[in-house]
């Protein structure tokens, strides 16, 4: 966590300063710390020892190429959701033997893509995705791997939007139909099965969840076992949940509560998952998102105006909504700091966008040291599922992405442009 630190109350990003960085490159902006990105996914690496396995990188979490390639660098696979996220990996430099297919709809012309090219594997949803995954195989006189995705219904304690392991989300086969699910599978002449997946959800801090996941896995697999059917791979998923809160600390910085985010680190995760796949004998693959990127983003916006009412302090920011969604959309929180404490005191605000809408807030009923018109605040930890979740709404351009490497920065996606928008 040292590559974002306050030094002499200004806030720091590896060797360049943060509060002259917004004031040179202008706000909105997004900037990643080049060490944290390569730290987290070696952390990630390094938590598997001398375990067979494969690290698949999901692209949805931050999928700007500069990315992409410092971690196509590290040696690990991809795990893509569309044919967009297939080619910009390819492109980034992951081999193709390395990305698997995800997804509960997945096109034709994204099969057939991900087949041309030779793709490890896709991870099937349903009996009638594997019939399309046949007809397109034997069309292209080809044979696709999957690995079968399960839905265990286990609880994940996430938001309802980002849990996926329940049953009455739209992911996964039942448990009960998996052996069936299986045996045609293997009945199809273009069909390879080579493992079975799971997936419980996102930024999961639980880790009896991750252990109620495994604990079924091996269950199944030597069920499947004893039914004929040889498994040798297993895809546990992602969904290993981050620290969000008191991510940053600081004299000067209001003391949050404690919380179950607390202490959370995928390598623990890991740690307490893996002796209990390991009992499936099988090869095991992650998906690892957020717990590699998250850390390494800041969303920097500049405060435009500090507006008293009866009850509410407003900080209104330059950044909306339609650059970071998540506070909105999941009521996600970001821990967001002034980019230069001035030791003034705290108060309870809401810090807010720009845009016509409501809900385009940031933080609400947050205690914030105080901060003045022009000053700039950084929203910590959106280096997953910040600008690939950004839009033109309220005919706003995104923002630029910049990446620091040591005490040296640059421009890794230029900032759009109004005339970008027509």
């Amino acid at each position: 966590m040292e590559e974002f630190q306050f030094r002499q109350n200004e806030l720091w990003c590896e060797q360049v300063n943060l509060n002259h960085l917004a004031a040179e490159c202008g706000t909105p902006l997004y900037v990643y710390s080049k060490r944290s990105i390569v730290d987290h996914c070696r952390h990630v690496e390094r938590a598997f020892g001398t375990i067979d396995h494969l690290s698949c990188y999901a692209v949805k979490a931050n999928a700007n190429i500069a990315v992409l390639r410092l971690l196509a660098g590290e040696g690990i696979g991809a795990d893509a959701g569309s044919i967009g996220e297939m080619r910009i990996a390819i492109e980034a430099g992951f081999s193709p033997e390395k990305i698997t297919f995800s997804g509960v709809g997945k096109r034709d012309d994204e099969i057939e893509y991900a087949l041309k090219k030779g793709i490890m594997a896709l991870n099937v949803e349903s009996s009638e995705e594997i019939d399309v995954i046949d007809a397109i195989a034997s069309r292209l006189k080809s044979r696709a791997k999957i690995f079968l995705r399960l839905n265990f219904d286990i609880e994940s304690g996430t938001h309802p939007y980002i849990t996926t392991g329940r049953k009455q989300n739209k992911f996964g086969i039942e448990l009960d139909s998996a052996a069936e699910a299986l045996r045609r599978a293997r009945s199809f002449s273009n069909v390879e099965v080579i493992g079975i997946h799971t997936h419980l959800g996102s930024q999961i801090t639980r880790v009896d969840a991750f252990i109620a996941a495994a604990t079924a896995m091996v269950k199944v697999i030597r069920e499947l076992r004893a039914d004929g059917m040889p498994i040798s791979q297993l895809n546990f998923g992602g969904g290993f949940g981050v620290q969000y809160r008191d991510y940053i600390t600081h004299p000067g910085l209001p003391a949050e509560i404690e919380h179950s985010e607390s202490g959370v680190t995928t390598v623990k995760m890991l740690q307490a998952v893996l002796p209990v796949l390991a009992g499936a004998n099988c090869r095991i693959l992650i998906q690892p998102g957020r717990s590699i990127v998250a850390h390494a983003g800041i969303l920097m916006t500049k405060v435009l105006y500090i507006k008293d009412t009866k009850s509410k302090r407003f900080v209104i920011v330059d950044a909306g909504m339609n650059d970071l969604i998540r506070p909105s959309l999941y009521q996600s929180y970001h821990q967001i700091v002034p980019l230069c404490l001035k030791g003034r005191p705290h108060g309870v605000v809401d810090i807010v966008g720009p845009l016509c809408e409501s809900g385009d807030f940031f933080a609400l009923d947050r205690m914030l040291p105080a901060v003045e018109r022009s000053e700039y605040l950084g929203v910590l930890c959106t280096g997953a599922y910040g600008y690939v979740l950004s839009s033109n709404y309220n005919g706003r351009p995104r923002p630029a992405e910049m990446l620091v490497d040591g005490d040296q920065f640059g421009v890794i996606r230029k900032p759009e442009t109004i005339s970008d928008l027509y």
